[in-house]
């Protein structure tokens, strides 16, 4: 089976992909906190009609997702090919820490 076919569902992305490269705790953590920075801020920068501040929660929160990667999973983001799953499986495992169903 192809990735291609792999990941037609995103149950398939997340179970298959992104718990799987999201498995060291420190990149688990620094996860966590870009989203939660992204949490704060983007509904402030709507709120305030700031697009520099809406830009800088996405960058902030990918930087922190992104570091997590680099120096500590030694892999490449699924941003770059699953831009979409990958959005939005950051915020089911933000989620899933918050309400203690998956662990940091």
């Amino acid at each position: 089976m192809s990735a291609e076919e792999r990941y037609k569902t995103f149950a398939g992305f997340y179970s298959r992909l992104y718990l799987v490269e999201h498995q060291h705790p420190m990149s688990r953590r620094l996860h966590f906190i870009g989203i939660s920075f992204g949490a704060v801020m983007l509904p402030t920068a709507l709120f305030t009609l700031n697009g520099w501040l809406a830009l800088a929660a996405f960058a902030q929160g990918y930087a922190f997702a992104w570091a997590g990667h680099f120096f500590f999973e030694h892999n490449k983001p699924a941003t770059f090919k699953y831009p979409l799953y990958s959005f939005m499986a950051d915020w089911v495992f933000w989620w899933e820490v918050l309400v203690r169903k998956r662990a940091l």
